[in-house]
């Protein structure tokens, strides 16, 4: 296969300078020499001399950005799932050959050096991912872009298994430090909660807060394609404004002294705190609150340095919410319009409006977020005021075209069962935009959680189908695919995917078939080995790798996979010599420690794979694989190695999904619901490319409204009755009856995501999978057209739909 030379204009662009300043780092900054180095060592040094590259570009971008008044695109993400950063900024810089030259003639593996870069702990799932590949594209595309979230020092839990059983513990990504940030010890802003609101002499609302907390801002360049364009991401990190009470401490009193600075610094210690108790639900809203704050605080100040009418603002910012967790943005603009700089409220509400758009990302209800109305008044009394005033502004706004309306069920504040301030209602009312991120999953939002304020703004909904960034996720994931596509179509395609449609004619050329199909083998190869690696367990890799890895939640129905492959199990018991096709059933992805079911579903997920691995009577017909800690590395090896990609959530609840792209962009077939973005993967990739099965939306609403008994159902799957009564009757927990009870009883008395009359036609469609997988040739004829029918899934597509149709800030042309 060819070397991948892309001829990129970076200085410095050659391997002895690009060396030479990775020695430098490593005595100056590292403080170790060539003999005593590890792994970690050449990492660090690697990473600060390609950071170095970064900057220039990074100034100039700045730079230009000021000096043409190019409109600035704030992105306000709760998660920043970015994955390591060093292969993906030598790719980006175009210095992958020298950088494996240099090591290469030190005796060290370029692979190696880059695997010992920690996983940032800065994510948990889709919505963080998207968050990151589109800083990737918005520097790739030439948006001025800035996105804004937390710097947590611990992020999400490290996952681990205790006999089959999920166990979390602290991640540590930082415990040696952070080479790609910068710390901006002069830029701070204070975060205030509680106390009590007054009216002044002048009528003037006065906030008192009873506690300040500071955020401090941390950067990371983020550079696009070619190194040209380098956009920022800023992390803020949490301390008290008291940091020791020296007088306490003087006394004896250590642990009270520093009792401030605890509280303070929790905020950023964990992201997603268990919600379970009230302390956890408050530490999660003061989360949100704190780095929602400091940002629009942050972006206040850049556009006063050379802007003086505030009316301006939406004309120069852009504030992107992704999903409801920054949706304070809409009292916090608006408070500080009013009460930091002097403006009259109706005014600072349409600012905050034509500033601020909403990213809607699931039609869960739970999900929008809604908080009690105490816990609300007592954190942000002043914040609740403003919310009271937006909602009647919004009721004038409704009566004066609809005489009438009953607009109490659309108000961001619901009376009703205690109080609660319902968020996606805000964002909704508070912006001038609200996207969904499918084509059907925002015609759902239309006509559910949404379909009131739809009715009454019909203009404000609109689409922007999410994209992943494909030098992440096919450039850097898997180098032997993305050298083939090289080879035979140009590398045009890596920076505009669009290009990759080049190689649809290639599917039916037998020679690029086996070319392809060596590629697959060997990276299934390098997977079985990750396995082996992680777990122990030994798969062949001529098997049907068959993947399922995202957040475990009912509504993307890992039960509906467990179940099947325990009926499968069942079926080649009893016929072994039926022409079972051999396959490896991967499942990983992580349960939040307080979602009770999701854990059980991930101990009887281990439950079965001990004992199908360990039965000898059905050997390579059939393995289960939990991979533990599933993170973005993770799903580095797991992506290209795929064979079939499970994408079989509840029609009508998955927003988009980005796995589905993921897999496909790298030849794996789908099997799934017409749900999400499965519906125009469909439609790009053709009916004969893809396998899917089950309800559609609509029937789905119509069963939950009707309340079909699933018991029901399950008395009328053979197959499916026999695993029920397997998990009942202890099958699987060595006789323990009551273990699963959870499981069972959640399949025949709840089944709200609707996995029993979904069954059947899963089972139908996987043994239709098993059949076309035997006939290899065409399997990857169709792999191969997946890949090629990828493009328009491009996040640089999904950017450029964002620049246009809802910040109106267009890319940077210098």
């Amino acid at each position: 296969m060819t070397t991948r030379d892309l001829d990129m204009p970076v200085t410095p662009a050659n391997a002895l300078t690009l060396g030479d300043a990775v020695l430098r780092h490593l005595v100056y900054s590292v403080g170790k020499d060539q003999s005593h180095a590890v792994e970690r060592d050449w990492c660090v040094a690697l990473s600060l001399a390609i950071r170095d590259l970064m900057v220039d570009g990074w100034m100039d971008t700045t730079r230009r950005i000021y000096k043409t008044k190019q409109k600035r695109v704030y992105y306000l993400s709760m998660e920043f799932m970015i994955g390591r950063l060093l292969e993906d900024a030598i790719a980006n810089m175009g210095l992958i050959k020298e950088a494996k030259e240099f090591f290469g003639e030190l005796g060290l593996n370029l692979s190696d050096i880059l695997n010992s870069e920690p996983d940032p702990a800065l994510g948990n799932g889709g919505l963080g991912r998207l968050a990151a590949c589109f800083m990737d594209s918005m520097a790739t595309v030439g948006v001025a872009g800035i996105g804004y979230g937390i710097r947590y020092e611990h992020g999400i839990f490290r996952q681990s298994f205790q006999d089959g059983w999920q166990l979390e513990e602290p991640e540590d990504w930082l415990v040696f430090g952070n080479a790609w940030e910068f710390q901006r010890p002069e830029v701070e802003y204070s975060v205030e909660f509680g106390g009590s609101v007054q009216r002044d002499n002048t009528g003037k609302m006065i906030w008192t807060p009873s506690e300040r907390i500071l955020a401090g801002a941390f950067d990371t360049p983020i550079a696009g394609w070619g190194g040209k364009h380098v956009n920022t991401l800023r992390l803020w990190s949490a301390r008290s404004a008291e940091v020791l009470n020296l007088h306490q401490f003087n006394q004896g009193e250590f642990m009270a002294a520093a009792q401030q600075q605890v509280l303070a610094e929790s905020i950023t210690k964990v992201l997603y705190p268990g919600d379970h108790t009230a302390e956890g639900r408050e530490l999660r809203l003061k989360q949100e609150v704190f780095f929602t704050s400091a940002s629009l605080q942050d972006i206040l100040r850049r556009f006063r340095l050379d802007n003086t009418n505030w009316n301006e603002l939406p004309q120069y910012a852009a504030v992107q919410l992704n999903d409801t967790h920054p949706a304070i943005a809409v009292p916090e603009l608006v408070r500080l319009l009013v009460d930091k700089h002097g403006l009259e409220f109706v005014e600072s509400f349409e600012i905050a409006r034509a500033t601020l758009h909403y990213t809607n990302h699931t039609l869960l209800p739970e999900a929008l977020e809604k908080w009690p109305l105490e816990l609300f008044e007592r954190c942000l009394p002043r914040h609740l005021q403003i919310i009271r005033e937006i909602d009647n502004l919004f009721a004038a706004e409704v009566a004066a075209k609809y005489e009438g309306k009953n607009v109490d069920p659309m108000k961001a504040i619901d009376p009703h069962h205690g109080g609660w301030v319902r968020m996606g209602n805000l964002a909704f009312i508070g912006s001038s935009h609200v996207n969904g991120v499918s084509a059907l999953h925002t015609e759902l939002m239309k006509q559910t959680v949404f379909k009131d304020l739809h009715e009454i703004y019909p203009d404000r909904i609109l689409n922007q189908t999410n994209g992943i960034t494909p030098r992440r996720w096919l450039y850097e994931c898997n180098p032997l695919l993305a050298d083939l596509i090289t080879e035979t179509i140009g590398d045009a395609w890596v920076k505009d995917l669009e290009h990759i449609a080049a190689l649809a004619p290639h599917a039916d050329d037998k020679t690029f078939r086996k070319k392809f199909a060596a590629v697959k083998a060997e990276n299934k190869v390098h997977l079985a080995a990750f396995i082996k690696q992680q777990t122990g367990i030994v798969v062949n890799p001529t098997s049907l790798f068959d993947v399922q890895i995202k957040r475990i939640h009912e509504y993307k129905r890992q039960l509906l996979n467990a179940l099947e492959t325990m009926a499968l199990y069942n079926a080649i018991k009893e016929d072994p010599s039926a022409g079972w096709t051999p396959r490896v059933k991967i499942f990983a992805g992580k349960a939040a420690p307080s979602y009770t079911l999701a854990k059980l579903i991930i101990k009887l997920i281990n439950d079965v794979a001990a004992k199908v691995n360990a039965d000898e009577d059905v050997g390579d017909l059939l393995n289960v694989v939990f991979l533990p800690n599933y993170n973005v590395s993770a799903a580095e090896e797991l992506i290209p190695g795929a064979d079939l990609s499970e994408q079989i959530s509840t029609a009508g609840f998955e927003a988009s999904g980005t796995g589905n792209m993921k897999f496909a962009l790298n030849g794996a077939l789908t099997i799934g619901t017409l749900d999400g973005a499965n519906v125009e993967i469909k439609d790009h990739v053709g009916d004969d490319n893809i396998f899917i099965f089950g309800m559609e939306a609509d029937e789905v609403a119509r069963r939950q409204q009707e309340g079909c008994q699933p018991w029901m159902t399950v008395s009328e799957t053979p197959r499916l009755q026999e695993v029920v009564k397997q998990i009942s009757s202890g099958f699987y927990s060595h006789g323990d009856t009551e273990r699963f009870a959870g499981v069972v009883d959640n399949v025949l008395a709840h089944d709200y995501f609707q996995v029993t009359p979904d069954f059947d036609a899963y089972w139908e469609t996987q043994r239709k999978v098993d059949a076309e997988f035997k006939d290899v040739d065409n399997w990857h004829r169709k792999a191969i057209l997946n890949t090629a029918n990828m493009g328009w899934f491009s996040a640089d597509r999904t950017i450029r739909g964002y620049a246009k149709d809802i910040w109106k800030a267009l890319p940077d042309e210098g």
